[in-house]
């Protein structure tokens, strides 16, 4: 009852911006990924770090069109549905419902803590670092187990390049803003 009240927050357009978001979000990591590796591979960093701003910028991209609360968290779950059911690249096996989710929940967390929508260059970069972060501080939990250093320089890493990919979005919104696609969160 309470995934039914919830889910008709949404229109259909919002239901399919969700989708497209989180696909363009997985088709994009096998291009980033072997990118990243060339620079953090010297660094012992795992090259989702750098990457993930540029994957994670989706489920931000994705808040700011919508304008809805759970819209990142959403995402997320579309995400990691479609890796589990398909097996795409990076594929963390089941424990890919939790590593994907969560970044979309810290997205929503974040904005729901600042009160913000995706809608201003602040909120957007916050989400950004938010999701990276915590996608990687979880992998890393999971599977990685970087020790101490190496984890700070990770999440320092995870934290710019978040940071940028909200930014992108946040430029791509205005965009769309400035296109009369989108009026909310002005």
């Amino acid at each position: 009852m309470a995934k039914q009240r919830f889910l008709k927050r949404f229109s259909v357009f919002d239901l399919v911006v969700i989708a497209m978001m989180a696909s363009l979000g997985i088709a994009i990591k096998p291009v980033v990924v072997p990118l990243a590796h060339i620079i953090t591979g010297p660094l012992y960093i795992p090259g989702g770090v750098i990457a993930g701003g540029f994957y994670m910028l989706w489920i931000v991209l994705g808040v700011g069109l919508v304008g809805k609360r759970g819209t990142a968290t959403l995402i997320a779950l579309v995400q990691a549905i479609m890796v589990i059911s398909i097996g795409v690249f990076g594929t963390h096996g089941i424990l890919s419902l939790i590593t994907y989710l969560l970044p979309g929940i810290a997205v929503d967390m974040a904005l729901l803590l600042t009160r913000h929508r995706g809608c201003c260059i602040g909120c957007c970069f916050l989400a950004g670092i938010a999701a990276n972060m915590s996608g990687t501080f979880l992998v890393n939990v999971v599977f990685f187990q970087l020790p101490l250093i190496p984890l700070i320089l990770s999440l320092s890493s995870a934290a710019l390049s978040g940071g940028l990919g909200g930014l992108i979005a946040y430029s791509i919104i205005k965009q769309f803003r400035n296109l009369h696609i989108i009026n909310h969160g002005t």
